[in-house]
Order: C-alpha cells, then sequence, then structure tokens
C-alpha cells in the first residue's frame, strides 16, 4: 500500500475471528455521491458484508451504506451491491483461489486514502469450531502471562 493519509470508516472485527486470512487486496469502489456522503459521515456496517466474482467482475453484497440524511431525493439504496474496480490480473488470481474449496472474499476494512473510498478485501478460509476455540485459548493464555509478568515485573 502507498503512503497517505487513511481515514478508516468501518471494520470487520468478526473476520479475523471467523476466518484465516490468506491474502489482502485494496480495491476501489464505484459509488453514488450520497453513499460519498454517508461514508464520509461514518455511517457503513461491514458486518455480514462479502464479495463474489460475476462476469470478471468483483461485487460486494451486504454492505450496509446508511441513507444521506440531507439528500431530497434519489437517496441510494443502503445494501445494494457495490462493484468492486481490482486490476484484471488480481482478480484472475481471485477467481482461481475462490474456485477451491472453502475461499471467500471478505471485506476486512472500508477507508478512505487520500480522498478516495477503498476496501481491504481479504481472501479467507472459513475456521472451524475448534480453531476458533485454539484461538481463543491462546489469546487467554497470552492475558495470563502479560498479568503475570505486569504482577511480578518481569
Amino acid at each position: 500500500m502507498s503512503s497517505g493519509h487513511v481515514k478508516i470508516v468501518a471494520e470487520n472485527r468478526k473476520a479475523r475471528h471467523e476466518y484465516f486470512i490468506e491474502d489482502t487486496f485494496e480495491a476501489g469502489m464505484v459509488l453514488l455521491g450520497t453513499e460519498v456522503k454517508s461514508l464520509r459521515n461514518g455511517r457503513a456496517n461491514l458486518k455480514d458484508a462479502y464479495a463474489r466474482i460475476r462476469n470478471g467482475e468483483v461485487y460486494v453484497y451486504q454492505m450496509h451504506i446508511g441513507p444521506y440524511t440531507h439528500a431530497y431525493y434519489d437517496n441510494h439504496d443502503p445494501l445494494r451491491r457495490r462493484k468492486l474496480l481490482l486490476h484484471r490480473r488480481e482478480i484472475n488470481k481471485l477467481y482461481g483461489k475462490v474456485n477451491e474449496q472453502g475461499y471467500a472474499l471478505i471485506p476486512l476494512q472500508l477507508y478512505f486514502r487520500d480522498g478516495k473510498a477503498k476496501l481491504k478485501l481479504a481472501l479467507a478460509r472459513g475456521k472451524k469450531k475448534y480453531d476458533k476455540r485454539e484461538a481463543i485459548r491462546r489469546r487467554d493464555e497470552k492475558r495470563e502471562l502479560d498479568r503475570a509478568r505486569k504482577r511480578y515485573g518481569a
């Protein structure tokens, strides 16, 4: 990623718990004016969002961008599908991986970079229940270790 001013609008925190992140991509988005204004106000949610490849193009579904409050008419549909802008070689790489068993395209972060709306898209593999339990156990052990270090000044 290139340097520049970044303003995070929304994050999918559950994604790292639900999936193993294999690779990430930065994608631009085709948005309407009222959507951009809503994003600037921080009205977005990535909780149930996912991406699919259709006819050689990548679209994101179930990404909620709230209606713009000051729009008089012609406000956008909050859950409409939105086209993502990626290079052809990136789309081809994603297409090859997504057709394999268990891979999905999950939005991780929605942000503005140098005034342009971007989406951090992850190529992810779903975790099984025991993987999630293992991650929780490791996190708890690390927390206990940190507490012990703090307590005994190590």
